[in-house]
């Protein structure tokens, strides 16, 4: 079978709605109602079998790696070799491909493998900008997004000196200081003193 995106006559990043107008035009030049009575009829038969063969294989393509999920090898990219160094933890040798790119050249999912790297490496202030600037020129990529709200959700949940051990996040200076108030006024409607003042 020949590629299902020549078929179509579309490149491989075409959006849903761009695949879906290039077959409905095919379809409306081959459909087989059009040549009845027609010498053609048989191979506007083939070529209409041709174009839903190529429509569905996409369509199936596509559909397959949105129900897999975030799998961070089962999506289509333009650095597959980076991917690959991150995905075994080969950090050092992601950068300097990644760093190899040129400026100019540095496109949404650059900036998130980018934010990847950084992120696995500790680096979360220099992750948090590639992963915004990915959000930013690709804003309906869903891989980017869920990267970018894992980032704000770690920075919100980040220390908190407000926060009591209640809530998890730790003891802070003030629940210190309250505790010794609190101690301080029990001492003293006791008859001590905790913690003399003047």
């Amino acid at each position: 079978m020949r590629d299902p995106y020549e078929v179509l006559g579309i490149s491989k990043d075409a959006t849903e709605e761009q695949i879906k107008s290039a077959y409905r035009n095919l379809a409306r030049k081959y459909h087989p109602d059009n040549y009845a009575d027609n010498p053609l009829s048989d191979l506007a038969s083939e070529k209409m079998q041709e174009i839903n063969d190529a429509y569905d294989t996409i369509m199936n393509q596509r559909k397959h790696r949105k129900n897999s999920g975030n799998n961070f090898n089962n999506v289509q990219s333009n650095y597959p070799d980076v991917r690959n160094l991150i995905a075994s933890n080969r950090l050092e040798q992601a950068q300097e491909l990644l760093d190899g790119v040129p400026t100019n050249q540095r496109d949404a999912e650059w900036y998130f493998l980018n934010g990847t790297v950084q992120y696995k490496r500790g680096w979360f202030d220099g992750a948090y900008a590639s992963f915004s600037n990915a959000c930013r020129l690709d804003p309906t990529n869903a891989e980017y997004r869920e990267a970018l709200n894992r980032m704000q959700r770690s920075r919100t949940n980040a220390y908190n000196p407000y926060r009591t051990a209640a809530y998890g996040a730790g003891c802070s200076g003030c629940d210190v200081c309250s505790s010794l108030i609190c101690a301080d006024c029990c001492c003293e409607c006791m008859g001590g003193d905790l913690i003399r003042c003047c």
